[in-house]
């Protein structure tokens, strides 16, 4: 199982992107974890998946902005280590 901490710098709260998110990993399926907006404007997500090239995506497309009206400049994508997820949570 490989697990990812992104956090997502850019106009990134307020234009759905959690939402996007959220549909992106249900869409792509065996993507677990859950997003959320920090108070300084970021957001953060929490990304597991015992698919390594699927997570890899996963992470491409949080790049791009999953949502169109999102403005993502800067993804510090780490290494992480945190209780399993057996779904996909948007949370505040």
């Amino acid at each position: 199982m490989q697990k990812m901490r992104l956090l997502v710098s850019g106009r990134v709260q307020g234009v759905g992107f959690r939402y996007s998110t959220y549909l992106l990993a249900r869409e792509m399926g065996d993507i677990y974890g859950r997003v959320w907006n920090n108070d300084d404007g970021t957001v953060e997500i929490l990304a597991q998946s015992n698919d390594k090239a699927k997570l890899a995506k996963f992470i491409q497309e949080v790049r791009k902005g999953p949502s169109q009206f999102a403005k993502v400049t800067y993804v510090n994508a780490t290494m992480a280590n945190f209780e399993d997820y057996d779904d996909f949570q948007m949370t505040n």
